[in-house]
């Protein structure tokens, strides 16, 4: 793997390779923060691909922005955003963004980011805690920890902010 990183609107038959690239996300990313049984269940990689179908092809999902970055031919990375449910209008929500390992620093996960939220517009996500390099990621790009937590999948997660007008 060699070739430049592009990064491009995700479409329905990117559904499978986007669903191996999630799996293997979480595989590395929460391992030991999540239970291995969920990790490691076979049916795993065919659920995200169910989720992955219906985010690009059902009319409820229509105003989500969902993006691929690709190496080679090959998905390495998937980036989705939307709007926020009971927040203020043209404040988006960054549902997903994940690399493959060796994608990391590569620069294909800020145009990812880039390519779901624009820098100019405000937004908010909820990252696992402890990630402190997803945390890192994306303090560098203007989020703050606002100090709202949850657990999520049995995850802990912290919610982080971006208002660029602020």
């Amino acid at each position: 793997m060699s070739g430049e990183i592009t990064v491009r609107p995700a479409v329905p038959s990117d559904a499978a390779a986007m669903a191996q690239v999630h799996v293997a996300s979480w595989r590395s990313t929460y391992r030991g923060l999540m239970p291995d049984a969920m990790l490691d269940d076979p049916g795993f990689v065919a659920r995200r691909e169910g989720f992955w179908t219906t985010a690009l092809t059902d009319e409820r999902f229509a105003s989500n922005r969902v993006s691929v970055a690709e190496q080679d031919g090959e998905v390495v990375g998937v980036a989705m955003s939307g709007p926020v449910t009971n927040a203020e209008p043209g404040v988006l929500h960054l549902y997903v963004l994940y690399l493959l390992d060796g994608h990391h620093g590569s620069g294909a996960g800020s145009a990812l980011l880039d390519a779901v939220i624009s820098p100019t517009e405000p937004a908010v996500l909820w990252v696992a805690d402890p990630n402190p390099r997803a945390q890192a990621f994306y303090r560098k790009r203007g989020f703050v920890a606002d100090g709202v937590e949850q657990v999520e999948d049995g995850v802990r997660e912290i919610r982080m902010v971006r208002n660029p007008d602020a």
